[in-house]
């Protein structure tokens, strides 16, 4: 694909060189390359597994013991009180008397490897010696707003830059049409995948799949009562009008980062169009997805468009499925929201396999936390089979295929009640720490000096789980 450039780029790199006279030629050629083109490829730190990470985002938390964990004692105990180590502060209404809740839905072995899978998994189940299975998976909060924030960003209370920032600013993207991170259906909070401060251009851009085909994917990315000569003269004379006013003040980040996602948005203006519209894609491939069927086309365009996306470039792709946020009556919810996101996400997976790209593209799928192992009642008189399961960040399951990580394999156990982690423990800084790795970043060494220090993903902390690498 031809890439489109913005005549403005030419006068930018002009000033640049005008006013970093003082700079060596080296310091100088990466100052002028990193401020006009934020979105430059740059090259790994370490020997990289993975070239791309599509995240699967499971919004409100999956039950990891009805669907790859479940717990002998629990399913002994059904409907008994249980003596679970949850601290006392942790008891509330919601769990008064801790009844252990099995699940009724078979969870097997599956494949060669014997990774075990629910029965509400079939289509993920065909496909477990592909999946590096985390049983022990670990966050710090059982609110979903501050979990899903640090999923995203690694922090629980504060903004900072979401990992799909963090991996467009360690890399960069391959396709300068594109941004290097899109987001597909995303939540309503705007913190889990803004760039906080670093340059604006590394922000994800949102983007929602019309219900019509007419209806625009990513908004405002055009304007229909335009034509192209038009809009043409209208974006260099506001560029030339930012640009006069970034020499005026010689450095302003913000301002940066608006320019270059002008820039970025004018030549998306021809990209986006042909990668968005999926009904070039064969019959069979759809049909792979669940494209067309009620229960899977939301979940399975959006992850073809993923692949497609992947496919053309984008460092870092995320797709959010809704729905698993099960307080009450999980027998008959849970079906549901397997049923709407089994099928998209084993495609996903088997596409990739068939053209070549799994094995450097880092596909993970988790939620913000999992939930408890006892029951939940919010109406305080239902019977057991109505009833659902509350948080749970102490221990949770998260699964990773391809981009370097070996598949058909478990990492990690809970204890018998399915609460603490006793081996292989993963905190959600070591799980960052390990996509990073596995795209060739060193998640100590990729930071940003901001208020003074060095920030970083993964803060303080974080290991990479070296056990689970190919």
């Amino acid at each position: 694909m031809k890439i489109l450039e913005s005549p403005i780029n030419s006068t930018r790199r002009a000033w640049l060189q005008r006013t970093s006279a003082g700079f060596g030629a080296l310091a100088l050629h990466g100052l002028i390359q990193a401020a006009a083109n934020p979105l430059a490829v740059r090259p790994p730190m370490v020997q990289p597994k993975a070239k791309r990470v599509i995240f699967l985002f499971m919004s409100g938390g999956p039950s990891q013991m009805d669907l790859f964990d479940p717990k002998p004692l629990i399913q002994r105990k059904h409907g008994k009180s249980v003596n679970a180590p949850l601290p006392e502060q942790h008891r509330h209404e919601s769990t008064d008397g801790l009844l252990a809740l099995g699940t009724d839905i078979p969870v097997r072995p599956r494949g060669q490897s014997g990774v075990t899978i629910s029965d509400l998994l079939p289509h993920t189940a065909a496909i477990a010696d592909e999946l590096c299975l985390l049983r022990a998976v670990h966050a710090d909060n059982n609110q979903h707003g501050p979990a899903a924030l640090q999923i995203h960003t690694g922090a629980i209370a504060e903004a900072r830059p979401s990992l799909g920032s963090w991996v467009s600013y360690g890399l960069g993207t391959d396709n300068q049409n594109l941004p290097a991170f899109l987001t597909i259906h995303p939540g309503i909070d705007t913190r889990n995948y803004a760039a906080s401060f670093l340059p604006a251009a590394h922000q994800g851009t949102p983007l929602t799949l019309p219900s019509k085909a007419s209806d625009p994917a990513i908004a405002f990315l055009t304007d229909p009562a335009t034509d192209g000569a038009a809009q043409r003269r209208r974006f260099d004379f506001i560029q030339r009008m930012n640009h006069r006013l970034l020499a005026r003040h010689e450095e302003d980040a913000r301002m940066e980062g608006m320019i270059h996602s002008l820039e970025t948005a004018f030549r998306m203006q021809t990209a986006t169009p042909e990668l968005v519209d999926l009904s070039k894609e064969t019959e069979a491939t759809r049909k792979l997805y669940g494209i067309g069927e009620k229960a899977t086309d939301r979940n399975g365009r959006a992850c073809l468009l993923a692949r497609r996306l992947s496919e053309a470039g984008v460092r870092f792709v995320q797709v959010t499925m809704d729905g698993w946020d099960h307080h009450g009556d999980i027998r008959d919810n849970l079906p549901k929201s397997c049923a709407a996101s089994d099928l998209p996400c084993a495609g996903l997976i088997r596409d990739l396999k068939s053209r070549g790209l799994l094995e450097d593209t880092l596909v993970v799928w988790s939620g913000e936390f999992g939930r408890t192992p006892w029951s939940q009642d919010l109406s305080r008189t239902a019977p057991i089979e109505k009833h659902g399961r509350e948080h749970q960040p102490e221990s949770f399951c998260a699964w990773m295929a391809g981009g370097g990580v070996k598949g058909g394999l478990m990492h990690g156990e809970t204890d018998e009640f399915g609460f603490r982690p006793m081996a292989g423990k993963v905190h959600l800084h070591d799980l960052h720490a390990t996509i990073l790795h596995l795209l060739g970043l060193d998640h100590e060494r990729l930071t940003w000096r901001h208020l003074g220090r060095d920030y970083r993903l993964t803060d303080v902390y974080g290991e990479v789980v070296r056990e689970i690498l190919a």
